[in-house]
């Protein structure tokens, strides 16, 4: 597939990796819409995180099948964890459009660093375990990208901009 074909960025990984800041700036630079997964949860799963419980496959399900469809116009970049493959699947398939699925990775320590460091958020440190059990990396055949998520925000997005400009 063709790199240029890519209608949709999905910026992926567990909480405090820089998925929303990432996210925004590859937008900004994009001139694409930004879709923040969070805003997508439906309330009883905010509230289960809140409580510091994990989300089942069931729970994810209409979360993942909502930013889907607000990246189905095309041109837009979101953030959202996707951390299985399954759910990284279900996306591409309920958006309808090639997604470019994108890693910031980032070690443990930094990711729990973030995550103490923010306010008003309502994942709890606690469940960051929790999220790097579930996760999968992405494997080779994804259409995934993996890059340094301690870069600043306008160097990964300059990274991501440059890939998807360089042809076939």
């Amino acid at each position: 597939m063709s790199k240029a074909r890519y209608r949709g960025l999905v910026v992926i990984g567990p909480s405090g990796n820089g998925k929303s800041t990432f996210g925004r700036a590859l937008a900004e630079r994009l001139r694409w819409s930004f879709v923040e997964g969070d805003d997508h949860h439906p309330r009883a799963n905010v509230a289960k995180m809140a409580r510091g419980e994990p989300l089942t496959d069931e729970d994810r399900a209409p979360f993942l099948d909502s930013i889907a469809h607000a990246l189905s116009s095309g041109q837009a970049v979101a953030a959202c964890s996707a951390l299985k493959r399954v759910y990284r699947e279900r996306m591409s398939e309920a958006s309808g459009l090639p997604l470019l699925f994108v890693l910031p990775q980032v070690g443990r320590q930094e990711l729990q660093r973030r995550m103490e460091k923010r306010t008003g958020h309502f994942m709890p440190t606690a469940m960051l375990q929790s999220q790097l059990n579930t996760f999968e990396p992405p494997a080779s055949d994804e259409a995934c990208m993996v890059l340094d998520g301690t870069l600043p925000p306008e160097q990964f997005a300059e990274a991501v901009t440059a890939y998807l400009t360089s042809g076939n």
